[in-house]
C-alpha cells in the first residue's frame, strides 16, 4: 500500500498523505554520507587531482548552489546578479575542475569565484552606486532579533522567498530555485507550465523583492508568527521533492532531503516553543528514517513490504520523543498530527491501522483535504477493507492526481478487479513522474494482467 504524500491543494505545494502509493513522502539523510550542514563537502567526489566526472560536478552543484547564491544575496543585494554570478562560477568549475581536479573545499571555491563574478558584473554596471544604496536598504539596520536570530544564509533566503507580498506559487518556485537548485524546466514541470511562463513568473517575482524592497534576513519577533507557516510549508516541499524527486532520473536526492530537515532544525532554534515547527522536524526525521529500505534497486518497496531492520534507529528514536514533547504541548496541528501518523508507522514490527485511522480522523478536522481524505482511505482499507474505502476514494475529486490512480489500483486488485486495475494503473503510470514509482506501477500491473 502506499505511504503518507503531499497535498497540492495545501498552497505551498505537496505534503505527506497515505502509503506509499499515495505518492511522495518526507525525508532528511542523517548518515555518513549526508552533506553536512556547512554543505563544505561533496560526499563521493573524487579528490584533489583524480578524474572529476559530470555527476561529481551535479553532485557538488546540487549541495552547494543554495549557499553560493545566499552569501551572494546577502552581500550585493541583488537576486539577479547572485544567480547569474553563481552560474557563470559554476561553468568555470566545471572546466577548471576536469583539469585540475577538485579544490580542497568546492563550496568555498565556488562562493569566492562567484564573488568575484558578481563584482566584475558591479562594475560593469553603469548604475553601480545605486544598486550599493539599495542593497545597503535591504538590510534591516534594527538590533538582533531579540529571539536569537540564526546566522544561516539559506534560512534567511528562505523567510525571503516567502515572504507574504509574493503571491504564494511564487514563493514555492523561487524557493525550488534558489534554495532547491532545481532547473527552470524542472519547476515548469512540477507546476505543469511552459517554460517560458515559468521563467516569466520568476522574473516578476524577484522584480517586486527588489521594487518592495523585501530584506534578506529572519523577520524580528513581531514577525515571525505570521511568516513561519509559509516558511514550514516550504521546507516540508523541499524535503518532498528530495524524497520523492518528481524530476530527473533518480527516485531520491539526499541533499535536499538532509537540508530540508537542516532548515527545520534552525527553525526550531527560532522558536524552540512552537509545536508546529517541532512536529514538522519530527515528521522528516520519521518518514526519511525509512529511506534505506524505500527502494529494491531502481523499484519502489510500498510501507507495508519494507524490511524494518534497515530502518534508521536513531531518526526514529528522535523523531519519537519529539512527538512526545508535541503531545505534552497538547496544541495539537497538522505536521504534529502527520508525524504522530509516521510514528506509528515506525512504532514495533507492524503498523497499528486503527490508530492511524484515528489520526486520519483527526486530521480531517484540523487540516481537511481531498489528499487528506485519500490517505485516510488508505487507513481504512486496512481496517474495514478495500470495499470501504473504494467508496472513498471513487467520490473524490482526485483526477489529475496519480496517487488517487495508484491507490484505486491497488484496491480494485485487492477486490479481483483486474481489468479496472490494470487500467487505473495505466493512468497512474502516465501521471507519475518519480521513475521508481513508474516501475512499482508497472510491475503491479504486469501482475494484474499477467504480462
Amino acid at each position: 500500500m502506499p505511504e503518507p504524500m503531499p497535498d497540492p491543494a495545501r498552497g505551498a505545494g505537496p505534503e505527506l498523505a497515505g502509503p506509499e502509493l499515495a505518492g511522495p513522502e518526507l525525508a532528511g539523510p542523517a548518515d555518513p554520507d549526508a552533506t553536512p550542514a556547512g554543505g563544505t563537502r561533496t560526499s563521493g567526489a573524487p579528490t584533489n587531482g583524480a578524474a572529476v566526472t559530470d555527476a561529481d560536478v551535479e553532485r557538488i552543484v546540487r549541495a552547494e548552489y543554495a549557499r553560493v547564491v545566499a552569501t551572494l544575496v546577502r552581500r550585493y543585494g541583488d537576486v539577479d546578479v547572485a544567480e547569474e554570478a553563481t552560474a557563470e562560477a559554476l561553468l568555470v568549475a566545471v572546466r577548471t575542475w576536469r583539469r585540475d581536479g577538485l579544490p580542497p573545499n568546492p563550496g568555498g571555491w565556488l562562493v569566492t569565484t562567484a564573488g568575484h563574478r558578481a563584482l566584475d558584473r558591479i562594475r560593469r554596471d553603469t548604475a553601480r552606486h545605486a544598486r550599493q544604496k539599495e542593497a545597503a536598504v535591504l538590510t534591516p539596520e534594527e538590533p538582533s532579533d531579540p529571539l536569537g536570530a540564526v546566522d544561516d544564509d539559506r534560512l534567511r533566503l528562505i523567510f525571503m522567498c516567502c515572504h507574504p507580498a509574493l503571491a504564494v506559487e511564487a514563493r514555492v518556485a523561487l524557493t525550488l530555485r534558489l534554495v532547491a537548485g532545481l532547473s527552470m524546466a524542472e519547476i515548469a514541470s512540477a507546476f505543469v507550465v511552459p517554460e517560458t511562463t515559468m521563467a516569466q513568473r520568476l522574473t516578476r517575482a524577484k522584480r517586486k523583492i527588489k521594487a518592495a524592497r523585501i530584506p534578506f534576513g529572519v523577520p524580528f519577533a513581531h514577525d515571525l508568527p505570521a511568516r513561519v507557516s509559509s516558511v514550514m510549508a516550504v521546507i516540508y516541499l523541499v524535503f518532498n521533492q528530495g524524497y520523492f524527486a518528481t524530476s530527473g532520473d533518480v527516485p531520491l536526492r539526499e541533499e535536499l532531503c538532509a537540508e530540508a530537515i537542516r532548515l527545520a532544525r534552525l527553525l526550531r532554534e527560532l522558536l524552540p516553543d512552537e509545536p508546529e515547527v517541532i512536529g514538522l522536524l519530527a515528521l522528516m526525521l520519521l518518514t526519511d528514517a525509512r529511506r534505506p529500505a524505500r527502494f529494491d534497486g531502481e523499484t519502489l518497496v510500498p510501507l507495508t513490504e519494507q524490511d524494518r531492520e534497515r530502518w534508521l534507529g536513531p531518526q526514529i528514536a528522535e523523531g519519537h520523543a519529539l512527538v512526545r514533547e508535541c503531545l505534552r504541548r497538547q496544541r495539537p496541528g497538522y505536521y504534529q498530527i502527520l508525524a504522530a501518523i509516521n510514528a506509528v508507522h515506525t512504532d514495533g514490527p507492524a503498523t497499528d491501522w486503527r490508530q492511524v485511522l484515528a489520526l486520519y480522523d483527526q486530521l480531517t478536522v484540523v487540516a481537511p483535504s481531498p489528499v487528506v481524505s485519500l490517505n485516510r482511505a488508505v487507513a481504512l482499507a486496512e481496517v474495514e477493507g478495500p470495499a470501504a474505502a473504494l467508496d472513498v476514494v471513487d467520490a473524490l475529486n482526485l483526477v489529475p492526481y496519480h496517487a488517487w490512480h495508484a491507490t484505486r489500483a491497488d484496491l480494485l486488485r485487492r477486490l479481483d478487479r483486474p481489468v479496472e486495475a490494470s487500467q487505473a494503473y495505466e493512468a497512474a503510470i502516465a501521471l507519475a513522474d518519480n521513475p521508481a514509482e513508474r516501475e512499482f506501477l508497472q510491475v503491479r500491473r504486469r501482475l494484474v494482467t499477467g504480462d
